[in-house]
């Protein structure tokens, strides 16, 4: 009896040896978790403080930091009459069909019986128009020139018939812009801005002047005091505050009825940091509408300036996110470069990890992820490096995984 409880014991002693060492084996050849990258930013934030602007009592406006976003509007977002910001639109629209590089004058027309006819017609009416006579010969930038700084309503409809055969066609051309552009309460119903039914707002036609800004030859043009054309001599940039507080255009437009209307951008500094704002302001009234939305233009963008600041979103070397290795204690992964950009008060921050597939060795410096910034509209990218280097896991702490492994069975 004694002998079969020991050959039963042996035997048991045998099979619980072959267990352990064949889950020892288990653990020595299981693979081991990859290294993790996890963020340690937090995902959204916004920069501190309260944002004061002046915005004007009647109207609309709004006003915005190029490339970063828009610092806020006033007066809701009601369609409005906009006069001879209109000429935007129909400047986009023959750059579009016609680009022209820096330096370069375009193509010339020559101006039809049917030009000079519109001329008369716009005159009679008290329009802003530029002179135009049969046979004169005008190239694109001069035509562009007259559009936008003597403003020649004239010159919108000689434009309109050059880009689309017909001002209807154009016409639709300038809506469909639109709505590509994202100018939801915008409606264009000729292309100078005479008619009370072409309408939009302040933050639509914002949208409208940043894009048109990006453009060189338009920004040179709109920046212009004065041009000089064969007939009409030389004529002058309804833009009256020109060169004030960094004031670089862009367009006016004003009408008794409809009052003053002044989109513009202005070339400023921010703790030695080049930026531009732009703004719009819309409906402003007044014995002198187009002066009043001067002011108002002006007031926004010296308090516009105030509120900027620069901030540094990540330093050089800053941990970006941290490199979880279940063998040994995590490792810091630090960005490659900083990131330093123009805020104001609530502006939001957004980051993000990307991380790249990682096995269970890494190299010192080497990229493990990328973080994605976004302040405002502006994104950014910076390369995430590990800190220090990983190397694989090693037997012992394989086979410490074993008691863990057992608690789960």
């Amino acid at each position: 009896m004694r002998s079969d409880g020991m050959r039963r014991f042996g035997a048991s002693v045998v099979i619980v040896a072959g267990v352990v060492i064949a889950m020892a084996a288990v653990q020595v050849f299981r693979p081991a978790p990859a290294v993790q990258v996890q963020a340690t930013m937090a995902s959204v934030t916004k920069v501190p403080g309260q944002l004061s602007l002046p915005w004007p009592s009647t109207g609309e406006a709004a006003l915005a930091v190029a490339g970063v976003g828009v610092l806020g509007s006033s007066g809701g977002n009601t369609p409005m009459p906009m006069a001879s910001l209109t000429k935007m639109m129909t400047a986009y629209l023959v750059l579009q069909a016609h680009p022209l590089a820096t330096g370069e004058n375009g193509p010339s027309l020559t101006v039809t019986p049917q030009d000079v006819v519109d001329y008369q017609q716009d005159k009679a009416r008290g329009d802003s128009v530029v002179q135009v006579a049969v046979g004169e010969v005008l190239t694109e930038r001069q035509l562009l020139e007259a559009l936008l700084l003597p403003s020649g309503d004239n010159i919108a409809t000689l434009l309109s018939r050059w880009v689309a055969g017909s001002q209807t066609a154009f016409v639709q051309e300038m809506n469909q812009s639109a709505s590509k552009l994202g100018m939801t309460h915008t409606h264009y119903a000729e292309p100078a801005g005479t008619s009370h039914a072409t309408v939009s707002t302040a933050l639509d036609q914002l949208k409208l002047a940043e894009t048109m800004m990006q453009n060189p030859v338009f920004s040179d043009i709109v920046a212009k005091p004065q041009a000089t054309f064969p007939l009409a001599g030389t004529q002058y940039n309804v833009n009256y505050v020109l060169g004030q507080d960094g004031i670089v255009g862009i367009k006016t437009g004003s009408t008794p009825h409809d009052g003053g209307n002044f989109a513009f951008a202005a070339k400023q500094t921010v703790q030695g940091h080049a930026v531009t704002l732009i703004g719009v302001v819309l409906g402003q009234g007044g014995v002198q509408p187009l002066q009043s939305a001067f002011s108002a233009a002006k007031n926004l963008l010296v308090a516009g300036q105030k509120n900027l600041h620069l901030l540094q979103v990540v330093r050089p070397g800053q941990a970006g996110a941290l490199l979880n290795v279940p063998w040994q204690s995590s490792v810091t992964a630090v960005g490659n470069r900083g990131v330093t950009v123009v805020t104001w008060p609530g502006l939001v921050v957004q980051s993000r990890v990307q991380p790249e597939v990682l096995g269970h060795q890494v190299k010192a410096g080497a990229l493990v992820g990328t973080l994605q910034l976004q302040v405002g509209s502006k994104k950014f990218q910076v390369p995430l490096q590990a800190s220090q280097g990983i190397q694989p896991p090693v037997l012992k702490w394989r086979l410490e995984r074993l008691p863990g492994f057992l608690r789960h069975l």
